[in-house]
């Protein structure tokens, strides 16, 4: 039984730079993104966090890590 995620953007902190920079995700990026994979949709809906999440680098980050955004 998987428990539900806990939808909090700064959970993916860890993958600022990596989204920032281009640079590749950490570990814990990775394990963050794949925690808060449910939240995505969410996230895309806030205009503040929209141009992070919407990002190419954000995209690129999500699929290096395994864990490709849903489609919302």
């Amino acid at each position: 039984m998987s428990m539900a995620a806990t939808c909090n953007p700064m959970e993916l902190s860890p993958c600022a730079i990596a989204i920032i920079s281009a640079k590749p995700p950490t570990a814990a990026c990775c394990s963050k993104l794949k925690d808060q994979r449910p939240c995505l949709c969410q996230y895309l809906k806030d205009p503040k966090l929209q141009k992070f999440i919407n990002s190419p680098n954000a995209n690129k980050v999500a699929t290096t890590c395994g864990s490709p955004f849903p489609r919302c």
